[in-house]
């Protein structure tokens, strides 16, 4: 759902190769999964069983290929969420997502926003703190808490970022965040070649 040709052109840009697609050996003969998205969970979720992408990306990861959730991609690896009533994700990451804790300012939040770093990660090498990320949210993850990777602030500060062994996700859009964003889907692909992946 949405941004999908946005982060392949991004990935070409670093020189990763990306393919867009559902087909289950496609995704299969892949060094890294990453799951973008835009829109509702609950809607997306549906798509995502439809496609049987809930089951592939768990096989996946069992076999030791990482995955990068971007922006609702983000939010779909976790167990749940309450928007429109509530649905389950796919469940990689233990916690809930919930509405933005932001009075008085409008939601979504859409624009530059800094984001704290809060451990260290192959993902956000050579990233400082307090880098400025573009947002485009109205939900944020509710992450355990050793797998809260970054931060942001938009009224009280929200988790961005999530780490847990070779699942990551992110809140903001790397693909539309200038050098940083590059830099952070290039540590990706590298983490990917890395991998060593089970047949």
């Amino acid at each position: 759902m949405g941004n999908l040709r946005s982060v392949e052109k991004a990935l070409e840009h670093v020189g990763a190769t990306a393919t867009i697609s559902s087909d289950a050996e496609t995704i299969r003969a892949a060094d890294g999964l990453i799951l973008p998205g835009v829109g509702a969970f609950p809607k997306a979720m549906t798509r995502v069983r439809e496609l049987g992408l809930d089951e592939l990306i768990r096989e996946r990861l069992d076999a030791g290929v990482p995955v990068l959730g971007i922006c609702l991609g983000l939010q779909l690896l976790f167990d749940s969420t309450t928007e429109l009533g509530g649905a389950e994700g796919v469940g990689l990451l233990p916690g809930g997502v919930a509405e933005l804790d932001a009075p008085g300012l409008k939601v979504p939040h859409i624009g530059w926003s800094p984001v704290r770093w809060e451990k260290r990660s192959r993902l956000v090498e050579g990233i400082e703190s307090e880098t400025p990320f573009y947002f485009v949210h109205s939900f944020a993850p509710r992450p355990a808490e050793g797998d809260l990777l970054g931060s942001a602030a938009y009224g009280a500060r929200f988790a961005c970022a999530a780490e847990r062994d070779n699942v990551f996700g992110v809140q903001f859009h790397p693909e539309k965040s200038s050098g940083a964003g590059l830099r952070l889907l290039s540590n990706f692909a590298g983490i990917c070649v890395a991998a060593p992946a089970a047949a």
